[in-house]
Formats: structure tokens, sequence, C-alpha cells
């Protein structure tokens, strides 16, 4: 199993490669990414339920297909990669997770579904919504109404949504 797997092996050669990506390219900022994926970690360190870690999944694999596709756009390429690629990106996520038994345990479940895919779902549809959040305000205005706004928003959402389902589920 993943017992001797360490988070901050990952998370530092993730967050320099987000840092690093070119910003020009991006749909959204690398600061957000890297914030959702920060949030990520400290839940599987601090060992935190399963559905809210998934809450994180979901919006880290969201943000980096939303990337995809902003790029896809910017360089005026087929949009049909931008579905393929993130298929792919879900799939790589997945089934090693799947292999190494974190996903598929009878008592890791809610109505039959694991809950870290429950998580993830949340997690893929919670992302767009606040990066629309940003984007509707941002257009009231003509620009952000505080900096870092569309880290914030993003940020602010999948905590709220978190705490929602610590709260119900303890």
């Amino acid at each position: 199993m993943l017992k001797n797997f360490k988070t901050r092996q990952i998370a530092w050669p993730l967050a320099i490669f987000l840092l690093t990506f070119p910003s020009g390219t991006l749909a959204f900022c690398p600061v957000c990414t890297v914030a959702v994926g920060a949030g990520l970690g400290l839940s599987r360190y601090l060992k935190i339920d399963d559905l809210i870690s998934g809450v994180w999944i979901g919006a880290v694999l969201m943000s980096a297909s939303l990337w995809f596709a902003g790029y896809l756009k910017k360089k005026k390429l087929n949009a049909l990669y931008a579905p393929l690629f993130a298929l792919a990106l879900y799939a790589f996520t997945f089934v090693p997770l799947k292999l190494y038994g974190v996903i598929g345990h009878a008592g890791n479940s809610l109505y039959k579904i694991d809950k870290l895919i429950i998580g993830t779902i949340i997690g893929t549809i919670a992302f767009p919504i606040a990066a629309s959040i940003h984007v509707s305000l941002k257009k009231r205005k003509g620009k952000s109404y505080f900096p870092f706004q569309s880290v914030a928003i993003p940020v602010a959402l999948l905590l709220i949504i978190s705490i929602i389902i610590y709260l119900v589920i303890k």
C-alpha cells in the first residue's frame, strides 16, 4: 500500500513545476492550483476523510484541465484535445489509486460509491463554479475587488465545502 508514501516528496516538485509553467498560456493562475494542491497534501497528511480529500483532488484535476483548455484556445489548436487530456489526467490519477488499493474499500464508501470518487466529483464541479464567480465579480468592477481574488475565491469555496462535509460526517 502507500504507507511509506510521503506527500512532501511529490508536493515540492509539483509546486516548482506549476510555478515555472509559462504563465502566458494559462487559463487560471498557477498560484491557485498550488494552493489547492497544498490543501490536498495537508488533508492527506492529517488523515482527513477521503470525501474531503477527494474535493481537493477534483479541484486540482479540474484546474489542470482548464489550464490545458486555455492553452489550446490561445494556440488555436483543436479543442478536442482538451477533454481527452482531462480524461487522461483523471485516469492517470485514479488507476494507480485503484491498483494500490486506495480506492475500493467496502468501509470507505457512501451509497456504495468510494468516498474519494464522490469527493472528486464535488471538487470537479466546485472549482469551475468558483472560477466563474471570480470572473463575474471581475466583470462587474472591471478588475478584481481585492488582490489574489482569483486564488481566494476557489480556495474559500473548497474550504467551505470541506468544512460542511466534515460537520456532516462527524
